[in-house]
């Protein structure tokens, strides 16, 4: 029975205008949540809702799905009911300095913490030094000096004195004191000693060593009397310090009552700074005799206090609810944070107000949304999340110091508490191969959002969707859409789904044919968008990717690629194929042929042979050769020498939706039956003969009508497809008009029987009750060749004297 052509109403679903129940766009409600995307929606639900260790997110699709959009605004309305999250800090440790300590205070309080640090430091600054300076410090300090001084000059009076009494004297040398004797209140010359007679130079030698023993004790008494003297200062000092710091900070301390590791921290300020006070006294009274001098005191000084700041790390205060944070850049030290270094006299230093916070400190009681690619590929990034959510703490290490490849001092900054939820955006074999490698992965992202490139296009699902249109266009603040634009977008967004029963999910896609239609609105001074503006940007978007199917449109054209579209040939078919380029799809046909001879059952795929058949292209091959033995002369060899080529092919081959051109091809080479050029053929087959559906169908059958529409349409042209297919139809306008008019025709068949009808006219032919193609069908001439050429084979080996 003859097929008929696909009826116009098949190759293209329209959608009425008059079916949306609006005027313009502006008339509909912002959508609240993607349709068509049920299944991703409730598992970010439940993703977000349960508060469990591991159950972190993955929302994975294709590109333009939206995906990014609708996390942010689930993260985001369930942050605003969630509790504020803390503000973080670092301060000194001034038990040991390089381990910095973590404060996590209430919101708004750091900030609080850290101004208030700077105007109490900033007023002892001021009030240690005039305190120091006061009359009443350096009369208390004269009288601890006086006292040093009279207790060293009352000890050398009374050796001077019992000196005296035996006319000795103590003498000051440039080494130190010394004992010498006296006459007549003159210090004796060595010459004037040795004159004196032996047993007085004795007596006076014994007197001298004496009180030189006496002076030498009182001597070593000196430094201790110094330790006394320094201790009272010292003690004086920490009075006067202790009357200073101990008003400013207790009031500060009163302020912070209810935070108790604020309440420790201010009493280990009090504690250092009375330690310390000598700092604050050289911060104003220093003075250095040059300009380099007095920059390093400056420095130093400055450095020594910045011991007393508050370094926040996070401030919450301008957050309402739970934090959300997308890092773009996910760096190691963007995500965890890092120890930054500064020069200081030629070397590098660092210190606790050089730590540096990274996205997990700001997340940190909220949600961290990362792009997984960019996350996968920046180094030391991936295990450190890990790292963190496994051990539930934020701990900011150098990746030079894990790997030991400095020697520079750093910190250890006290880890930080993490609770937060991640969820990581990307593509779905992104996702499937971190499972697979990644045992890890499995345990800390247990919820897939699985977001669905397309929806049903029902009756119920349009309105939805008009919707949708209407979101997009009042968030990018574009003209109003009428019924016929959102119609005719809702069209189009079948056909980038390559499914006349779906809508595409690929909201870029839709909103860049929005944004274009707009602004084609735009150059014709329209204030509505109608339906011309929105098929003007579908064909802008179409001539300017259109360079390379021009040119190969034109190679055909010139007959550079020989492409038949009239006559008919033995062996020879129209195939179809699908390029796709950056952003545009488009069919290119190409000249299949196959030639056959005797020989052992082989069907030579040449692509194959020259490795650029590509193992799915083969594999269709492989069963077209099993399709052939099972059909045809079961109870006889396969004897034939069969090739398959795609002619002027100068790249790879790959997919299997040749493979019932490929039979074609060689049934008309079989039956010596030509083929219809004007017809050009595409789908895969399997072991049964059974045409099954193809992918790219729209771009195929359009690519074959422009060349056979360049060279003029004669009615006789058309396509061959899988009957599967008719489904997925949105063809051109141009295309759908020219089948209306019955100038162009696509055929939709099931089986290779239906196919080889059309192809050549001739009846393929069914078993009859004997098993018997009838005579002059296809099937019959084809069985017929077979069966010949194993007699031919036959005859050959008996007539060598082999067996066959």
């Amino acid at each position: 029975m003859p097929i008929d052509a696909l009826p116009p109403d098949s190759l293209y679903r329209r959608c009425d205008p008059s079916s949306l129940s609006f005027r313009t766009t502006e008339e509909l409600p912002d959508l609240t949540e993607l349709p068509g995307q049920t299944r991703a929606i409730e598992a970010a639900r439940f993703g977000i809702g349960i508060k469990r260790p591991g159950y972190h997110l993955f929302a994975l699709g294709g590109p333009g799905t939206g995906k990014h959009v609708m996390m942010r605004e689930f993260l985001a309305r369930a942050a605003s009911t969630a509790p504020s999250p803390l503000d973080l800090c670092y301060v000194n440790n001034f038990a040991d300095s390089q381990k910095p300590l973590a404060l996590r205070l209430p919101r708004g309080i750091a900030v609080k913490l850290r101004t208030d640090m700077e105007d109490l430091i900033r007023d002892l600054r001021s009030a240690i030094p005039a305190l120091f300076e006061s009359e009443d410090y350096r009369s208390r300090r004269q009288v601890i000096d006086n006292e040093f001084k009279q207790q060293q000059e009352a000890a050398f009076e009374k050796l001077q004195e019992r000196g005296k009494a035996k006319n000795l004297a103590l003498v000051r040398t440039p080494v130190g004191f010394a004992v010498a004797p006296v006459r007549n209140g003159t210090v004796m010359s060595p010459e004037d000693f040795e004159k004196l007679p032996e047993d007085v130079q004795r007596q006076v030698q014994a007197d001298m060593e004496q009180l030189q023993s006496e002076l030498e004790q009182t001597i070593r008494q000196m430094p201790a009397w110094g330790k006394e003297r320094r201790d009272r200062v010292r003690d004086l000092n920490r009075d006067v310090t202790m009357f200073a710091v101990g008003h400013a900070i207790g009031e500060l301390t009163a302020s912070y009552r209810d935070f108790e590791e604020i309440t420790r921290y201010l009493d280990a300020v009090q504690q250092d700074i009375i330690e310390h006070a000598e700092v604050f006294r050289a911060a104003t009274t220093q003075e250095s005799t040059s300009e380099e001098d007095a920059a390093s005191s400056r420095l130093s000084d400055g450095s020594r206090l910045r011991r007393y700041q508050v370094n926040v790390i996070v401030d919450s205060s301008g957050i309402v609810g739970a934090p959300v944070i997308y890092e773009d850049n996910p760096t190691y030290l963007n995500l965890v944070g890092a120890v930054e270094h500064r020069a200081e006299m030629g070397a590098l230093v660092t210190d606790f107000g050089l730590i540096r916070g990274g996205a997990l400190h700001r997340a940190n009681g909220g949600y961290l949304l990362m792009d997984a690619h960019k996350l996968f590929q920046q180094p030391f990034s991936w295990e450190a999340l890990k790292r963190a959510l496994r051990a539930m703490e934020v701990r900011i290490e150098s990746p030079e110091q894990m790997l030991r490849l400095i020697t520079t001092v750093s910190l250890a900054p006290q880890p930080v508490p993490l609770d937060v939820k991640i969820v990581l955006v990307g593509d779905r074999w992104l996702y499937y191969m971190a499972w697979q490698l990644d045992f890890e992965f499995r345990e800390l992202f247990k919820v897939a959002v699985d977001f669905e490139d397309d929806m049903p296009w029902t009756n119920e699902a349009t309105p939805a969707y008009a919707r949708l249109v209407a979101t997009i266009l009042h968030r990018e603040k574009l003209r109003p859409f009428d019924a016929g634009a959102v119609a005719r977008a809702i069209e189009h967004s079948a056909r980038l789904a390559d499914d006349s029963q779906k809508l595409s999910m690929r909201i870029a896609q839709l909103a860049d044919v929005l944004r274009e239609a707009d602004y084609w609105a735009d150059q014709q001074k329209r204030d509505v968008v109608d339906a011309s503006c929105v098929q003007q940007a579908i064909d802008s978007q179409r001539q300017r990717a259109g360079r390379i199917p021009d040119r190969v449109q034109e190679t055909i054209q010139r007959d550079l690629v020989l492409i038949d579209t009239a006559g008919a040939k033995v062996g020879q078919v129209n195939g179809l194929s699908v390029i796709g380029l950056g952003t545009t799809a488009f069919g290119k046909p190409s000249r299949i042929t196959a030639k056959i001879r005797l020989g052992r059952g082989e069907v030579i795929d040449i692509e194959r042979q020259v490795e650029l058949g590509g193992p799915i292209h083969s594999k269709g091959v492989m069963i077209l050769c099993a399709f052939l033995s099972a059909r045809y002369a079961s109870d006889t060899p396969l004897s034939l020498w069969a090739s398959l080529v795609f002619e002027q092919s100068y790249g790879g081959v790959e997919g299997d939706s040749a493979s019932s051109a490929e039979l074609y091809a060689l049934l008309s080479a079989l039956a010596d039956l030509p083929i219809k050029q004007s017809l050009a053929v595409t789908g895969s087959v399997n072991q049964h003969g059974d045409v099954q559906v193809i992918g790219g169908v729209n771009e195929k059958i359009e690519g074959f009508f422009d060349i056979c529409s360049q060279r003029g349409l004669t009615g006789d042209q058309g396509v061959l497809v899988p009957a599967g297919n008719i489904q997925h139809l949105m063809l051109r306008e141009d295309v759908v008009q020219a089948a209306t008019a019955r100038r162009f025709h696509v055929f939709a068949v099931r089986s290779v029987d239906e196919g080889i009808e059309l192809l050549t006219g001739i009846p393929a032919g069914a078993r009859d009750a004997n098993g018997l193609f009838p005579e002059g069908t296809v099937n019959r001439r084809v069985e017929d060749r077979l069966i010949q050429l194993a007699d031919q084979r036959r005859r050959y080996g008996t007539a060598a004297g082999g067996s066959t």
